[in-house]
Formats: C-alpha cells, sequence, structure tokens
C-alpha cells in the first residue's frame, strides 16, 4: 500500500473515531442539559440519531428536528462540531484528496522487471554510492534494476530513466519479482540491520546470485556474513585504504646509486587541475610523449594506483599522473596544465582525524612503515596530538613543518576544507590528501589547495562494482614502481613503438643511455642499437618479465 493510500485509512479511522465521540458526547449532552426528552419520540436507537446529527453537522448539511437547542451547553457544543467539520475538510484537502488524486492520475510505478532481463544486478539503496556504482554497471554494460519501498521516490528513479520496481526489498516476493535467480549480483546498502534482513531475503529467494551487504559499523560485519552475505563491505575502510595508498605506493631504485642516469632525469606526480587541457583526454591521446618528452609509468585514480594504466584511461581531477622525464619537459607541462609537480617522498606523515578512517590510514601506514602522528578533538588511545586541526598551533605541535603529507580524515567536508586551506597556508609544500563525503565536495576541497581527494560515494561505489564485474580487481595498495637499468639484447635493432614492451610486459622504457649519451625524449621511432642501456619502470613482477623476454 502506498504513503498516500495509508494516508487516506488513516484519517478515514480517524474521522470514524471522532464521529462515534462526538456522538456519544451529543447524547450525553441532550439527555442532560435539554429540557425535552430524547431520543425524539419514534427513534429506537438514542445513540444513532447522535450519530446522524453529528455527521449532518461536520457535512454541514443540517440538523433535523433537533434544533434548535436551548441549553448553553448545546450550543456550545453543536458551535465546536460545525468548526471542527469544517477544519477537517481543510485538513483532508491537501493531506489526503489531492494526494489521491494525483495517486490516480499519475503513471504507476512497475513492480515486476521484464522475463527477458537477466544476468542485471539488483540494487537495494538510496544512498548516493548507487551513482557510483550504477556508472560502473553502465561502463560495463551490466543491467541493473532498484527496489524501493518508496513509491514517490521508485517514480522520481523512473522518471530520471533508471530502472526500478516498487517493492520492499527485505520481502523474498519483491525480490523474485525482480528476478533474483537469474541476476548476477544483489546490493544490499540501506542501513546495517535492514542490510541484513535484506541478505536473508535473498538467502531464502535464490542460491547463485552474489549477495554484496554494505555496513557502517563494522562491528556488525559478522553478523551480515552469518546470514549469508558472499562479500561485507565497510565504506569507510575502503576509503581508508585509499587515501593510505596514495602513500604507501611508492617509487624505488633497487641498484641504487646504479641507476641515475643523470641530473636531468627526474620522476615526479602530476595531479591533474580541474581546469587543465588534459581533463577528458585519455593517456593515449594526451601527447605527453610526444609533446613534453615524458612517460607515464603510474596513475592514482579514485584511491587505486595501476602500472602502467591503461592508454585508455580517461583523466580527470581525480587522477594523479607518476611521470618520468627531463626536467625541461616537466617544467613545461606544470606550466601548460597550471599544476604542481610534487617528489614522491615518503617521510613524516600527519594524519588529522582519528575516526574509522583515520584508524584504517594509520594502520596501514604502520604496516607499510611510514611514520606518522595523529591528531584529533578528542583525547583517545592511539592519539598524539589533541586539539582543533584548523587550529596552527595544533598543526605545528604535530610537525606541519617537518611533514612530507597530510591526510585530513574527518567526518565533516566543510571542516576539510577550512583544514586546507589552513595547511596550505601554514605549509604550502606538503601534500594534502583529503577525504570527501559528499562527491559535490570533492571540487571545492580541490579548489581549497588540497593535491588528492577521495570521496566516500566513489570509492565505495566502484569498490562494490569490483566484486561483481568479473574482470575487474581491485588494485593492491601495497604495489610500488622500482627503476632498473639494463642491456636488452633480445631487442637489438628493435623500434621501441614495434616492440610492443609495454603490453608484453607491464613496463615503461623511460630513458636509454647509448655511448655516454642519456636520451629521455624517446618517441616511437627510436630503435635500439647494441649496447644500448634501457632504463625501465615497473613493478616486482613486471621488471622481471621483462628481465626473463628481452635480457
Amino acid at each position: 500500500m502506498s504513503r498516500v493510500k495509508r494516508r487516506a485509512v488513516y484519517y478515514v479511522a480517524f474521522i470514524a473515531v471522532l464521529i462515534l465521540v462526538a456522538a456519544a458526547a451529543y447524547d450525553f449532552g441532550m439527555r442532560t442539559f435539554e429540557p425535552g426528552p430524547y431520543p425524539p419520540p419514534g427513534t429506537e436507537i438514542s445513540l444513532l440519531h447522535s450519530m446522524q446529527v453529528v455527521v449532518e453537522t461536520f457535512t454541514a448539511t443540517g440538523y433535523g428536528s433537533d434544533s434548535p437547542w436551548q441549553s448553553v451547553q448545546m450550543n456550545l457544543l453543536v458551535m465546536l462540531l460545525d468548526v471542527t467539520g469544517v477544519g477537517l475538510f481543510f485538513l483532508a484537502l491537501p493531506a489526503v484528496l489531492l494526494p489521491l488524486f494525483k495517486d490516480a492520475l499519475s503513471p504507476s510505478v512497475p513492480t515486476e522487471i521484464d522475463a527477458t532481463v537477466d544476468d542485471h544486478v539488483i540494487v537495494c539503496s538510496d544512498t548516493s554510492r548507487a551513482e557510483a556504482l550504477i556508472d560502473e554497471l553502465d561502463a560495463n554494460g551490466l543491467d541493473h534494476v532498484f527496489i524501493d519501498p518508496d513509491r514517490d521516490r521508485a517514480m522520481d528513479l523512473a522518471a530520471d530513466g533508471y530502472r526500478v520496481i516498487h517493492g520492499d526489498p527485505e520481502s523474498t516476493e519483491a525480490l523474485e519479482r525482480a528476478h533474483i535467480g537469474d541476476a548476477r549480483a544483489l546490493v544490499a546498502d540501506v542501513s546495517d540491520r535492514v542490510d541484513a534482513s535484506i541478505v536473508l531475503a535473498a538467502e531464502e529467494a535464490t542460491g547463485d546470485s552474489t549477495v554484496i551487504s554494505v555496513v557502517e559499523d563494522a562491528e556488525t560485519a559478522t553478523y551480515h556474513r552469518l546470514a549469508g552475505a558472499d562479500h561485507v563491505l565497510t565504506p569507510r575502510r575502503v576509503l581508508g585504504d585509499g587515501l593510505a595508498g596514495k602513500l604507501t605506493t611508492g617509487v624505488r631504485a633497487d641498484l641504487g646509486e646504479a641507476v641515475r642516469v643523470g641530473d636531468d632525469f627526474e620522476i615526479v606526480e602530476l595531479p591533474i587541475h580541474r581546469n587543465g587541457s588534459l581533463v577528458g583526454r585519455t593517456i593515449a591521446d594526451s601527447g605527453l610523449r610526444e609533446t613534453y618528452g615524458v612517460n607515464v609509468i603510474g596513475a592514482w585514480s579514485y584511491g587505486e594506483f595501476e602500472t602502467p594504466p591503461p592508454l585508455d584511461q580517461p583523466l580527470d581531477s581525480s587522477t594523479v599522473l607518476l611521470l618520468a622525464g627531463g626536467s625541461e619537459g616537466i617544467e613545461r607541462l606544470r606550466t601548460a596544465e597550471r599544476s604542481t609537480v610534487r617528489r614522491p617522498n615518503r617521510g613524516e606523515t600527519i594524519v588529522a582525524g582519528y575516526g574509522e578512517v583515520g584508524q584504517t590510514v594509520a594502520a596501514a601506514l604502520s604496516r607499510a612503515g611510514v611514520p606518522h602522528t595523529t591528531v584529533d578533538i578528542r583525547d583517545f588511545d592511539g592519539v598524539d596530538v589533541v586539539g582543533d586541526v584548523t587550529d596552527p598551533d595544533v598543526l605545528e605541535s604535530a610537525g606541519i613543518e617537518r611533514a612530507a603529507s597530510i591526510v585530513l580524515a574527518l567526518s565533516d567536508d566543510t571542516l576539510t576544507e577550512f583544514a586546507t586551506l589552513v595547511v596550505r597556508d601554514r605549509a604550502p609544500d606538503v601534500e594534502v590528501i583529503a577525504r570527501a563525503d559528499r562527491t559535490d565536495a570533492v571540487r571545492k576541497t580541490y579548489r581549497a589547495g588540497a593535491d588528492y581527494v577521495l570521496s566516500l560515494a566513489t570509492v565505495s561505489g566502484r569498490s562494490i562494482a569490483s566484486r561483481i564485474i568479473d574482470d575487474e580487481e581491485i588494485m593492491s595498495m601495497d604495489t610500488n614502481v622500482q627503476l632498473v637499468r639494463t642491456t636488452a639484447p633480445a631487442l637489438d635493432g628493435e623500434i621501441i613503438e614495434n616492440a610492443g614492451i609495454r603490453e608484453r610486459t607491464g613496463c615503461t622504457v623511460v630513458a636509454i643511455e647509448r655511448n655516454g649519451t642519456v636520451h629521455t625524449d624517446l618517441d616511437g621511432a627510436f630503435r635500439l642499437d647494441p649496447g644500448d642501456e634501457l632504463v625501465i619502470a615497473g613493478t616486482d613482477a613486471a621488471t622481471n618479465r621483462f628481465v626473463e623476454r628481452y635480457c
């Protein structure tokens, strides 16, 4: 039953009770205060006659034989009934009658999906995380259907072009009408208790679909697993891992000084400026190598690091590129993109905010051996500095002057934006990595001066999608890029563009030393000669593949 119909039922029940109470009061008043006999002669049931008078009064259709009344008490009671009748009409008009007419004339919401729909994802969610999830599903060509118990909200979703059915996701009947038996997965993301109920209903209705439950309180995850969830996600922990991943992912050269290729060669991080020319383009058509002579050896996006990044990866303000190339080219790129370059640094880190996200970040930094100081306005175990992170004195106590980076793991977006401004004023060179709960706060936090911002809704939505999409994996937060100098006899005479090094090994050639001269401005037509020493960048596994294949 819809909300409007329930309201109408409650209103009718209220009117019925009110008529009975008013009739009893009228009957008592007529017997007590009026001089004449009551009920009138010929009336068998006194209360029934009183109910008739009350209904006539409420509907303003007349009073029959009882008027006029002689006692003051009965005249006051009748006036009260008159006013009550008018009030009930004006109350019913906007609250019941108009919504009922609107409900009757408005299009109906489907209660069952088409029989042809299969391998779809059932989404039981009314949060912003659903938007990021739907974007991922659409990008991978997967159908989805919302189940919403609120008819008005379901109509809004349908009007926005989403496939939706009206029903209670906690009932097996609604899940069956969504064809859960043919579905690829079900996502429960309403509240911890409701999600557990949805999981139980899903387990009763199907046996093969992947059931994913999203919990706010990590302590309830065990109960969701007991209910039958295949995956239980804690969004704040996912966000914390994403923030920490920006710091624990690093660059190292296993050969120490032997890998040095000249003073002109640099490895830097370049955040994509929101108004820069690279936004909306892919790595393949960015022209970074051709225009600036730099190579993209890695990229962070939405808390995930990938090396080498796919050439069709779109660039936006959430992307930070890991580049290798000559200093002059990097400087020209920085100027053109109105951005800043930062040398990878795993020095002292400040974790501001020690809630669930902050604790997850701190734990990841500890595992990676990154020194850090925690700051929180509350004094409890694990907090190193107690105070307001927007207070410059507190930041100084935490060591902002010597810190390489600061993670703003605050639960209030407005506070995060202000803290970013304070940090940028006190330490212009520190790397600011910030959390945002709302997606619309991301741009403002970047504008305040943050280098890297992760949205809780976006990261969570992508994490959910990664459990559904077969060929998508969650990137490891411990991925490291290493630089290796080596000769490659198997590549002698090959043109770099035709060798397929990146596709076959996952490594990127960032520099070549030939006869004592270092070449960093490499184009696709560069031909490798015998004796050339290649400087390659990649993960441990990728560099091992390169050595096995070409050395």
